[in-house]
């Protein structure tokens, strides 16, 4: 890898350019998440719109890490490619992510423990202007602290190709998985709210079959159930809604949901 890191690309678009507004934010969304369950989540899906969009709905989720910041010292980010396409997952040339609070660290061991996949390759152009992962790093910046990141942007990719991937980043309690997907898109809002449930509901079941009209993130979500239902995990619903119930219309909305998946040894 390069010794550059990549820039925020959307900073002043999707979330505050201003590490103080952001700060100031972030800090208000978490504080109005729901009261988390003690235990410490394996993994996280979170949605990744403009923060007056779907921020409260991803802070439930990452709400749940501020009690386990002390354990949780890598994440592996994984999210859909919305401007460039890529067959497989795509991993950056860089050495860290910028955001307004300061500059995260790719974790290098992580890339060399799955850099001889063939579904993994390397593309600088598929990271440098994706919304969807960049967007969940300042939560992970105020809940974590300190931790190194392995970011995979996830192109064409079946559910086996993604859940052998985060089969060799499992780790323990130190590696923490998030993966970044938005629901259905620009369906009426009571259509929506139908498709919504039933797509949460797969997810709940931990049934590997969302499809892309479902989520725009369904790859890495797919492999991450995939994974999931092969290690036993429980996942909990943290929240489901879209932006008519948020700060759009409710002619077209999209949909955005968080969910927390658990060892099941840990009460969830």
């Amino acid at each position: 890898m390069s010794t550059d890191f990549r820039p925020a690309a959307v900073a002043g678009m999707f979330y505050p350019d201003s590490a103080e507004r952001l700060s100031r934010d972030l800090a208000a969304m978490l504080s109005s998440a729901a009261s988390a369950p003690a235990a410490c989540p394996k993994a996280l899906i979170v949605p990744h719109a403009g923060y007056v969009y779907s921020g409260p709905i991803a802070a439930s989720a990452f709400a749940l890490l501020t009690r386990h910041q002390d354990a949780i010292h890598r994440v592996a980010l994984l999210g859909p490619t919305h401007r460039v396409a890529v067959r497989g997952l795509a991993l950056p040339d860089c050495d860290a992510f910028a955001t307004p609070l300061g500059t995260v660290p790719v974790d290098h061991a992580a890339v060399e423990a799955i850099r001889d996949l063939p579904q993994v390759v390397v593309s600088a152009s598929a990271h440098r202007l994706e919304h969807a992962l960049e967007v969940e790093i300042p939560f992970l910046q105020t809940v974590l602290g300190e931790f190194s990141l392995l970011p995979l942007a996830v192109g064409e990719a079946s559910a086996h190709a993604v859940a052998e991937v985060l089969d060799r980043l499992w780790g323990g309690p130190e590696t923490l998985l998030v993966v970044s997907s938005d629901l259905s898109h620009y369906l009426t809002y009571e259509d929506a709210r139908r498709v919504d449930a039933g797509t949460a509901r797969h997810i709940c079941e931990l049934d590997a079959a969302i499809g892309h009209d479902q989520a725009c993130g369904a790859a890495p979500v797919n492999g991450l159930l995939l994974a999931a239902r092969t290690r036993g995990l429980r996942v909990r619903q943290l929240d489901l809604r879209n932006s008519g119930d948020t700060a759009g219309d409710r002619q077209r909305v999209v949909g955005y949901a968080a969910f927390a998946f658990f060892d099941a040894q840990e009460g969830a």
